[in-house]
C-alpha cells in the first residue's frame, strides 16, 4: 500500500506498486489497468498523484493509452545490442520464443543502381530479391526485404528460407562466413503494406534497419528491415 508518511512522493510509490504487478505477470501484456476512480479508490491517493503516476509509466514506456477505451500494459519489447553481430532467429530463441518465417516473395532482378551501390556490383548483375516476415511465436515482428547476389548463391530458393535461418544456409551449402556487418537505424512511419503485414496502423512508429554484411570484403547481403516500433529497443554500447 503506500505510505502517507514516507519520504517517497505518493505518485512514485503508486508507481512502484503498479510495476511490480506488471513484472509478475498479475497484470499481463495488453491488459487493460483499473481506472483512475478505481485506482484513487484502491489506494487512497488523489486524481492528480494517479495521473502523475500514468504520465510516467507512459513515458517510460510501460503504459499506453487508447482514446476513449482506458489504460493498457504495454508489450513487452526486444533489447537488441547493436555492438556485436546477431540473427533475428537466435535472438528469439534465446528470449525463449519460436521464431518462423514466412517468404512473401521470391524474385531475380538486375541490380539497380542504389541496389549496384550498396552492395559494390554491377547494374548487369543479378541479385535474388526476398521478402520475408519475420515472427515470434506466431507474432509478426520484422518485415525484410534482402537482396543476395545471384552468382554466388546459385541455388538459393524460397523453400529452404522458410525452413532454414540464411546465415545458416550460406555457411552449410556455400562455405560463407560472415566476417562483418554495416548497420544503421532511423525511425520511420509503416506504410500500408508494412502495417498490414506486421498487424499495426498504418503510420504506426517503426525502426528501419538497414544492413549490410561481408565475407572479408565481398558484400554477400543487403537487407532493409522494418521492426516494430512497440516490439523493439536497440542499444548501442559507448566506450
Amino acid at each position: 500500500m503506500v505510505e502517507k508518511d514516507s519520504r517517497l512522493p505518493l505518485y512514485y510509490q503508486l508507481m512502484d506498486i503498479l510495476l511490480a504487478k506488471i513484472e509478475s505477470g498479475e497484470l499481463a501484456e495488453n491488459d487493460q489497468l483499473p481506472s483512475e476512480r478505481e485506482l484513487c479508490d484502491s489506494y487512497q491517493v488523489s486524481r492528480t498523484t494517479v495521473r502523475q503516476t500514468m504520465q510516467e509509466l507512459e513515458k517510460q514506456g510501460y503504459i499506453y493509452k487508447i482514446h476513449g477505451k482506458g489504460t493498457y500494459v504495454s508489450p513487452k519489447t526486444y533489447n537488441q545490442s547493436l555492438v556485436k553481430f546477431y540473427s533475428f532467429t537466435e535472438e528469439m530463441k534465446k528470449a525463449g520464443k519460436i521464431p518462423t518465417t514466412v517468404v512473401v516473395s521470391f524474385e531475380k532482378m538486375f541490380c539497380d543502381t542504389k541496389i549496384a551501390k550498396a552492395m559494390n556490383l554491377s547494374n548487369e548483375e543479378e541479385v535474388f530479391k526476398i521478402i520475408r516476415l519475420r515472427l515470434a511465436d506466431k507474432e509478426p515482428m520484422l518485415y525484410e526485404t534482402s537482396y543476395v547476389p545471384v552468382n554466388d548463391f546459385k541455388n538459393l530458393s524460397s523453400q529452404e528460407l522458410e525452413h532454414t535461418p540464411m546465415y545458416e544456409i550460406f555457411r552449410s551449402q556455400y562455405n560463407v562466413t560472415i566476417s562483418s556487418a554495416m548497420e544503421s537505424f532511423m525511425a520511420v512511419s509503416s506504410n500500408k503494406v508494412e502495417a498490414e503485414m506486421l498487424n499495426i496502423i498504418e503510420g504506426a512508429p517503426c525502426l528501419m534497419l538497414k544492413r549490410i554484411t561481408y565475407d572479408q570484403s565481398k558484400v554477400i547481403e543487403y537487407t532493409i528491415s522494418i521492426a516494430r516500433g512497440d516490439k523493439f529497443t536497440y542499444t548501442v554500447e559507448l566506450k
